[in-house]
């Protein structure tokens, strides 16, 4: 599997989204890597530690550290740049959208959307940071994607600290602890959101070839 994950801007987690699907497929007993092609070296940061169950390596070593993976995940520059885009895309199974409820994210995903399917690129949205006490912000963001034609994952990735945590720790969610090193309350909410969206994304692919995913 070829998962690249892009967005517009920063802000989106893109770059927890790239390390969280890659820990549900590693725990899955997959071979995976995460390939870091953002220029602010995000996930080669966030695995600094190297806590995490799989390896990050940077776009330039990206043609050794590939050949024994089964999924491969490219964590995607925050561009504008649409060249940038099929670049990072090319060969790509699916190109994750991670998008936040803000009306400005919705924007530039439908726009980045577009792009992709005139260049016959498979893609779909990711609801992420959605807040629980504004549901229905998330409902209208879903709406509107729908609307322009963008297919949107069922699974939404909630508004957590915990994610803030495990990145600070450079653990997976589900191994976030609070300040006085006890296991955080709601990490597992924010894991169980990144299992079902692994889920949907490989139900996505095996249902369908590429090409009508981005029809």
């Amino acid at each position: 599997m070829f998962l690249t994950v892009f967005g517009q801007k920063g802000g989106v987690a893109k770059t927890c989204t790239s390390i969280h699907l890659a820990s549900v497929w590693a725990n899955q007993g997959f071979a995976v890597c995460v390939v870091d092609a953002d220029r602010n070296r995000s996930a080669t940061a966030y695995a600094a530690r190297g806590m995490l169950p799989f390896d990050v390596v940077p776009v330039e070593a990206a043609a050794k550290a590939t050949r024994t993976a089964q999924v491969i995940i490219t964590d995607g520059q925050a561009s504008s740049n649409d060249d940038e885009l099929r670049n990072l895309s090319a060969g790509a199974d699916l190109v994750l959208l991670p998008t936040t409820p803000q009306a400005r994210s919705v924007e530039l995903t439908i726009e980045l959307s577009a792009t992709l399917r005139s260049a016959g690129i498979a893609h779909a949205a990711l609801l992420v940071k959605v807040d629980s006490r504004k549901q229905r912000l998330a409902q209208d963001a879903r709406q509107t994607m729908e609307g322009f034609d963008v297919d949107v994952l069922e699974a939404e990735i909630p508004l957590l600290a915990a994610f803030d945590k495990a990145e600070v720790e450079g653990v997976c969610v589900s191994d976030a602890v609070d300040h006085r090193g006890r296991a955080d309350l709601r990490r597992m909410a924010g894991w169980t959101a990144y299992c079902a969206a692994a889920q949907q994304i490989s139900a996505l692919l095996a249902a369908a070839p590429p090409e009508a995913l981005s029809a």
